[in-house]
């Protein structure tokens, strides 16, 4: 649906208010908005590589730039720092991020390749960005913190360390934000390669895009199973959100960057992105940052 191609397309968000798709193009340094009415791409040029961004209850959104937290006023253009972490690790990032059911961001980071397929191990952490802008580290030691989202209870938070091939399960304290006590939920099928982004249905199913899979797949907390698999058009798959007037169509973002020319040739859907539709389940509405 969005032929503009994306370096790193990531951290797509419908936002029902502007009935728009937002996301983040990481490598090119910019938050998009595409409306599917107009089929207009509009984007915000920031300064450092943007992991993810998310609604904001007041208008405007929450974005994990560089290693700080940052508002974005779509309309004047305007970056606003919240706070500044990890200054004594200049080669990380900030990756993916996602508004937890009390309206606090949860954004983690990872370390940047230093040469193709070479990156310092375990520099990365998952922070909590709270209303009042205090901020509490949740884990460390990870590789690359990437896709998140909470169970439908609000009793479960799935997390993925991509490094990890893997799925896991933290119980999660509504009240206080905090989570604990990882389980491994789903560990991923050699074809499956690399988990990325994820998100949750109405069933309490989770959907993990698989980078260099070329592929999202459906996984039951209950059972630990793979219960479906779409197959996309491009290898680089690298996130997924629900949206639509009725949360019943999925948008995909996928990336070119780590491809070579030979394989970019044969790979012209790289970086754009897609609506799966027909899947019967419907998603839920993204949560605000309550500030």
């Amino acid at each position: 649906v969005v032929k503009e191609k994306n370096r790193m397309g990531e951290c797509p968000v419908w936002e029902e208010r502007e009935n728009a798709l937002v996301y983040v193009d990481i490598n090119s340094q910019k938050v998009c908005r595409w409306s599917p009415l107009t089929n207009e791409v509009q984007s915000v040029s920031v300064d450092a590589r943007v992991g993810s961004v998310a609604l904001r209850q007041c208008g405007g959104y929450v974005i994990a730039l560089g290693t700080r937290f940052a508002f974005l006023d779509w309309d004047t253009q305007a970056v606003t720092t919240i706070l500044e972490l990890e200054q004594d690790k200049p080669n990380n990032r900030f990756n993916d991020g996602k508004v937890d059911p009390k309206g606090r961001f949860f954004a983690g980071t990872m370390a940047e390749e230093t040469a193709p397929g070479v990156r310092a191990r375990r520099q990365g952490a998952l922070y909590t960005l709270f209303p009042d802008h205090s901020v509490i580290k949740q884990l460390d030691q990870l590789d690359i913190s990437n896709g998140l989202d909470w169970s439908l209870d609000h009793r479960t938070f799935f997390h993925i360390d991509s490094l990890s091939y893997a799925v896991h399960a933290f119980s999660y304290d509504v009240h206080t934000g905090k989570i604990a006590c990882p389980k491994l939920l789903y560990h991923l099928e050699k074809e499956e390669q690399m988990p990325d982004g994820m998100c949750i249905d109405t069933e309490g199913k989770l959907w993990v895009a698989c980078i260099d899979g070329g592929r999202v797949i459906r996984i039951d907390p209950e059972t630990g199973k793979r219960i479906q698999t779409v197959r996309l058009p491009t290898p680089r798959i690298t996130s997924c959100c629900f949206g639509g007037k009725d949360y019943s169509e999925m948008y995909v973002t996928s990336a070119y960057d780590g491809l070579d020319e030979a394989t970019l040739a044969k790979e012209p859907h790289a970086g754009e992105i897609f609506k799966i539709t027909g899947l019967g389940v419907k998603g839920i509405p993204q949560n605000f940052y309550a500030a």
